[in-house]
């Protein structure tokens, strides 16, 4: 009997539970009958707590296009993996002792960087491990694509579609906060999809003048009305060049609700334009998972799966070009995959002329 620990953690996002049924389904026809699927319940937490539903094959049915995750998910931050909990749990040796309890074979992780971390911190404990990359913010080193990532990008090229109407309509500016804390794939690729005029990634520190002078050639073009993709983790060029605990601080303390009001404000001051504000927010981690989604994470699935039966664990699989493989887990831990200013999509963005405001 082949005994699999499977658990979802961090934050949620449309295709987890697609490719938790991929694992199965490929397990299944490995193994046949001789399968036990332990589902630890809110990510690692229930794997610390040994909290955990025994499931079977027909749980993984009807859920291809179900968001979200059966098994619900939690955030463990990898900088606390070390501190006990606040009734004293020890995390990584509860964790190992809920894995030897079961006799589990291995144990998949679904889940982003900090998860994955973990994940690599478990496998140098001895324990078998496979990862599987989730996070709509496609910033998880090692691997060209995560599932959710893609989803993402539809639900935001689709709020930057419904704002043009309006946008042109009363020929205002509009600004569209796109999630994106660290990195901005989303945000680049929602914006170049939904046709922004201007973009603006935590990797390109904006000036708001730049920002501000695109602004008005579009209106010497003739144009009447201009939209802003906004990372919520966009920054200016004088906040950029701060020390980092300075720039938390200021971050921290800023008097509006997130960075695209206070470039609203900015916008408004210097040009004296009306600007709109729309805040798609945690819409773009809900809903069905796009065709896309559904098929690369089924093949995640799938890889997994065999990857289980080859006994190859400590591995993250990964999409490289088309082709789904695998890299070790150490290989990705800890590292984020930034947008370049150099990378070719933001120079085929640029040619198409939009602004990075810098």
């Amino acid at each position: 009997m082949k005994r699999i620990g499977m658990l979802t953690s961090g934050g949620d996002c449309q295709a987890l539970n697609a490719t938790m049924r991929g694992v199965v389904k490929g397990l299944t026809n490995l193994y046949k009958k001789d399968v036990e699927i332990y589902g630890f319940l809110q990510g690692y937490r229930g794997l610390m707590r040994d909290e955990y539903k025994l499931l079977k094959s027909e749980d993984f049915s009807g859920i291809l296009t179900k968001g979200g995750t059966i098994l619900g998910s939690s955030r463990q931050p990898f900088k606390q993996m070390g501190i006990p909990t606040e009734d004293g749990i020890d995390k990584v040796p509860a964790m190992i002792d809920t894995y030897k309890k079961h006799k589990l074979d291995c144990l998949v992780v679904l889940g982003g960087n900090g998860s994955q971390k973990t994940a690599n911190l478990l496998s140098e404990n001895g324990l078998n491990v496979i990862g599987l990359p989730k996070t709509i913010d496609n910033d998880l080193w090692g691997t060209d694509m995560t599932f959710g990532f893609q989803s993402a990008v539809d639900i935001a090229t689709e709020a930057i579609d419904c704002i043009h109407t309006t946008a042109s309509s009363h020929n205002r500016i509009f600004i569209v906060e796109v999630m994106g804390h660290k990195v901005g794939w989303i945000t680049l690729h929602a914006g170049i999809a939904g046709g922004a005029d201007i973009i603006l990634l935590p990797e390109i520190p904006y000036d708001i003048k730049k920002v501000c002078d695109a602004l008005d050639k579009r209106t010497e073009q003739g144009k009447g009305f201009s939209i802003l993709a906004v990372a919520e983790g966009a920054i200016s060029k004088e906040v950029a060049k701060l020390p980092k605990k300075e720039r938390k601080k200021i971050i921290a303390e800023r008097k509006y609700p997130s960075v695209a009001y206070e470039i609203a404000e900015q916008i408004r001051d210097y040009s004296g334009k009306e600007v709109r504000v729309t805040v798609p927010g945690h819409t773009q981690r809900g809903g069905s998972p796009d065709p896309f989604d559904r098929v690369l994470s089924s093949r995640f699935g799938a890889y997994a799966a065999e990857l289980i039966k080859k006994q190859e664990y400590g591995q993250l699989v990964v999409l490289k070009g088309s082709e789904v493989t695998s890299i070790p887990l150490s290989e990705s831990a800890g590292k984020l995959k930034y947008v370049s200013p150099d990378d070719d999509i933001v120079h085929d963005a640029r040619l198409l002329g939009i602004s990075f405001g810098d």
